[in-house]
């Protein structure tokens, strides 16, 4: 047992106060970025719900759309758990960075297909079974790269850091939706009346954006070294 004296001693604290090494934080930050922009993509759908509903949910009264837009974000949530079981795996096979290149792609790309997908006046039922199918890979490659990005800092932090490393990642979320919402509302402010009509597209084809940042920042970074 160690003596009660060194809980407070420097020695003890030391190492927890010790400057983060510059390609720890280079690690932080790019799995931390990535992660907010998959929250952005993940949260816009659901800031724009009543919008949605709208253009794909036609046929119906406003509330009924309105209700199965938000069953349609409710899927995007059913899924997230078989997302991280299939790439939890995948990352122990072909590695962390791999699979995170593979869960940002996957979600950038599901994103801004609903900024161009038709709506329900243009191509009928197809447009809400798409659109749904498209929520639902925003949820697998949201759970994937949650717990994949928390997995992949975890393993590059020293004893005694995994608690503070791992922290980053549980911001994202909050930044995500921070973001998602502040995109919003310049693109409203910008576009005026006509957000209802096209400008709400904007919102989701800015994660192509969002994308390649996250593509290039993560290209930089090595295979976690517990891998």
């Amino acid at each position: 047992l160690t003596h009660p004296s060194s809980f407070g001693s420097p020695a003890a604290a030391g190492p927890a106060l010790a400057p983060l090494p510059p390609d720890h934080r280079r690690v932080i930050l790019a799995s931390s970025l990535g992660t907010v922009f998959e929250w952005y993509d993940f949260f816009l759908y659901g800031a724009l719900a009543v919008v949605l509903g709208r253009h794909f949910f036609q046929g119906v009264n406003e509330t009924t759309a309105f209700i199965f837009a938000l069953l349609a974000f409710a899927a995007g949530f059913f899924v997230r758990p078989f997302g991280a079981l299939v790439f939890g795996r995948l990352g122990d096979l072909v590695g962390r960075k791999r699979t995170f290149l593979i869960t940002i792609v996957l979600m950038g790309v599901s994103t801004a297909l609903v900024g161009l997908l038709p709506n329900y006046a243009t191509i009928g039922v197809a447009a809400p079974i798409i659109l749904i199918g498209l929520r639902m890979l925003q949820g697998l490659a949201l759970g994937g790269e949650y717990g994949g990005a928390a997995t992949y800092v975890a393993e590059h932090a020293p004893d005694g850091r995994r608690g503070l490393y791992t922290s980053w990642i549980q911001t994202t979320a909050t930044l995500g939706l921070f973001l998602s919402l502040l995109v919003i509302l310049l693109c409203r402010w910008a576009t005026g009346d006509d957000f209802e009509v096209w400008g709400w597209r904007i919102p989701f084809l800015v994660s192509v954006v969002l994308l390649a940042i996250s593509v290039y920042i993560r290209l930089q970074l090595e295979e976690s070294p517990a891998f």
